[in-house]
């Protein structure tokens, strides 16, 4: 890792996070939508823990580290302490901070109204602890916490939940934008930042980020993967203004489900009898009911 004293860098390479990380993928794309007059608060997790190693750091902005529930509370602090108005403030956060451990300050900082942006990289799992489920863990996904089983006596499909509407709950709040994304596009990510920023008032934006380890992929799959997520219509690009939809990215093909979930280990128990393959139908019915709710086709 590079210790950042250059300009060069907002972001520097040299991170310790695994080998073909979607997270950092995202990470970068995001941070190129940033300038130099922008504070970054990041929650506990792995981004917080592979960039700043210490005693060295891949940030070349001020950059805070909050614990895991807290970091809109912080950006809604420090925001609230500048003498310029102008300069924007960040937080950073997994899904676990963002879904469960930090959505009641996140509520309170939407409700406030307050002046920052909100960007969840959402590995659908607590990644930096041991893949334990969190709110954003899809059906049938086996972790930790919801292990799967192939006992003959009883089958059970890991994660029973399905993943929580974030996008929603956003919503609900009459965010100003809200937008989603994922790690197969960078160049959206990167728009959908800059966009965000240039509004004021609250903002919430959600990439989708494989966890190489965690997801039980190749090294080289998280790009692939996010832009499958998208083509399955399980994980569509939207884009919301004052609570208007503004734009959904249409699929020119619509991908089966089970293209994307057989490429992922964590989804492996469900290709191997006919209780799985019940539970493989349940997960395409919530990517035609997507392309049906945004219009996808």
């Amino acid at each position: 890792m590079l210790k950042n004293n250059s300009k060069k860098y907002l972001l520097s390479p040299g991170a310790n996070s695994c080998a073909g990380c979607g997270e950092l993928i995202a990470v970068r794309a995001a941070v190129r939508g940033l300038d130099k007059n922008t504070i970054v608060v990041n929650a506990t997790g792995c981004l917080e823990v592979t960039s700043t190693a210490y005693p060295l750091s891949c940030w070349g902005l001020p950059w805070v580290h909050s614990l895991f529930e807290n970091a809109s509370a912080l950006a809604s602090g420090i925001k609230a302490a500048l003498k310029n108005k102008n300069t924007k403030v960040v937080a950073f956060g997994g899904d676990g901070a963002t879904f469960d451990i930090g959505l009641g300050l996140l509520s309170g900082a939407w409700e406030r109204g307050d002046d920052f942006l909100y960007v969840c990289f959402d590995t659908e799992a607590y990644s930096n602890t041991g893949f334990q489920a969190s709110g954003a863990t899809p059906l049938g996904a086996n972790t930790s916490t919801a292990p799967a089983s192939l006992d003959k006596n009883h089958f059970a499909v890991g994660s029973e939940q399905r993943k929580k509407d974030m996008i929603a709950i956003a919503l609900a709040h009459g965010l100003n934008y809200v937008a989603s994304s994922t790690a197969g596009f960078p160049d959206d990510i990167t728009a959908k930042i800059k966009k965000a920023l240039s509004l004021k008032g609250p903002s919430y934006i959600q990439i989708l980020s494989p966890c190489v380890p965690g997801w039980k992929i190749n090294y080289d799959s998280a790009v692939k993967l996010g832009k499958l997520a998208v083509q399955t219509g399980l994980y569509p690009l939207l884009e919301y203004e004052n609570g208007v939809l503004t734009k959904a990215t249409k699929l020119n093909k619509i991908t089966p489900v089970i293209d994307y979930l057989k490429a992922q280990g964590r989804f492996a128990h469900l290709f191997k009898n006919e209780e799985g393959a019940k539970e493989l139908d349940k997960i395409q019915e919530l990517a035609k009911a997507n392309i049906a709710k945004y219009k996808l086709n």
